[in-house]
């Protein structure tokens, strides 16, 4: 027995199990409940899938530097064995700061084990469901609260000196205790970008997944209120305002976009993403 497994006595077990479930799973992600030393609780296991064609992200980029929008530039993320690593360097780097991610139980070359946010057995909602769901019912009041936790919980991550990956709604999820935390961390923003341009990208990421729901609840004027708020707030930086201030300049052909579904569902959230943030 490893130094490592006499400290954890899960380790042994989460590391084998991996082992043995790792070649014969079939779908790059599943949900196992276990039971012995892992005291019943469920795990995920993700493993490697097939490398991505570097491709598309090099139209991406050039998209990006057209619009003269650093933060939008793509972070590769080419798939297989190098996605599992990220995943699991970045899932380790962001627990031991102190966010809510989820824990690394075992990993491999080919995959790794985590442990699962929400109750064992159960449905863990994702911010974007939380706020569809308050925007659908009428909610206004509960809907614009969670959304503007969503803010807070990414400046929490950020007073850490840290990003997430992919800052939609749907990555920050509702935990067991009440609390937000983050998934899918298979690329690293922070070995393509600056740190300041890191959480630029954060916000925008979560502002161009949450606008629409709220435009679709008639709250877009108190959204873009509470937005200007936010970031007058003197906790915000300096240069995370000038940052905004540029990318705003910069997206202002966004404004002429239909606002009806003619172009797609992504052109209106867009579109909205401006508005919200144009305010």
């Amino acid at each position: 027995m490893t130094q490592v497994e006499m400290a954890n006595p899960h380790a042994a077990q989460a590391a084998s199990f991996l082992a043995l479930q790792c070649p014969q799973q079939t779908p790059l992600v599943a949900h196992y409940l276990l039971g012995g030393l892992l005291g019943g609780q469920q795990v995920w296991l993700k493993k490697a899938g097939r490398r991505n064609s570097i491709w598309g992200y090099r139209v991406l980029a050039l998209i990006a530097w057209l619009a003269r929008m650093p933060a939008l530039k793509p972070v590769p993320n080419l798939g297989g064995q190098a996605a599992i690593a990220t995943e699991v360097q970045r899932l380790q780097t962001l627990a031991a700061a102190g966010v809510r991610v989820p824990q690394v139980l075992a990993s491999s070359a080919d995959g790794f084990l985590m442990s699962h946010l929400g109750v064992a057995g159960q449905h863990t909602p994702s911010l974007a469901e939380e706020i569809d769901q308050a925007a659908q019912t009428a909610q206004a009041g509960r809907c614009l609260a969670l959304w503007q936790e969503g803010l807070d919980f990414l400046a929490s991550v950020h007073a850490r000196k840290l990003c997430l990956s992919q800052a939609f709604a749907r990555n920050i999820v509702r935990c067991a205790d009440g609390q937000l935390g983050a998934v899918d961390f298979e690329d690293d923003p922070s070995a393509a970008l600056s740190l300041a341009l890191c959480q630029l990208r954060d916000y925008l990421a979560y502002i161009h997944s949450t606008a629409l729901y709220l435009q679709e609840a008639d709250l877009m004027a108190q959204a873009q209120q509470a937005w200007q708020s936010w970031l007058a707030a003197p906790a915000r930086s300096p240069v995370l305002r000038a940052d905004m201030a540029q990318a705003l300049t910069r997206m202002a052909w966004l404004r002429h976009l239909p606002s009806d579904r003619s172009w797609g569902r992504d052109a209106q959230r867009l579109r909205a993403a401006y508005a919200l943030l144009n305010g």
